[in-house]
């Protein structure tokens, strides 16, 4: 797999800067339309980077192997935690509060090693931006992509 474009856990350190900075249209997707917002921010990451070896873009059916790549994990982990630490927020003091997002943050970091196992077997094959692709998975078109206005850090 000389040809495949191995992508490591420093990805991660730009995607919470580009979460900080995003957070709001981050959190719109992920309730509105269930959007993966470690995918939506890896995908954002490759349409913005440049890579010597070439361009990184995976088609929708990519972006599909990776949603269901995460989604067991999502499912029985991450979602449940967050419906949870959300209703609980009232009842908690910030402390609290805050250690039950620092647990959240512990399945997302587990969240995101899971997608770099699966995007490092895949060899890029698309023919459009990466937001655009994974994106449409959710029934948005490129004008909404545009419209997100993300912000690079």
């Amino acid at each position: 797999m000389s040809d495949v474009i191995q992508l490591d856990g420093h990805i991660w350190h730009w995607c919470d800067m580009s979460y900080g900075q995003n957070k709001a249209q981050c959190l719109e997707l992920q309730d509105s339309c269930r959007v993966n917002v470690n995918l939506l921010l890896l995908a954002h990451y490759l349409d913005i980077t440049l890579d010597v070896a070439g361009p990184r873009e995976y088609s929708v059916e990519q972006w599909q192997i990776l949603v269901t790549a995460v989604s067991e994990w999502d499912d029985k982990f991450l979602t449940p935690y967050r419906r949870l630490r959300r209703l609980a927020k009232a009842n908690l003091n910030q402390d609290e509060y805050q250690q039950m997002l620092d647990v959240e943050l512990m399945i997302e970091r587990k969240a995101q090693r899971i997608i770099l196992n699966a995007i490092n077997n895949l060899q890029p094959k698309g023919q459009q931006a990466n937001l655009v692709s994974y994106l449409s998975l959710f029934g948005l078109a490129e004008g909404d992509v545009q419209q997100l206005g993300l912000i690079t850090p």
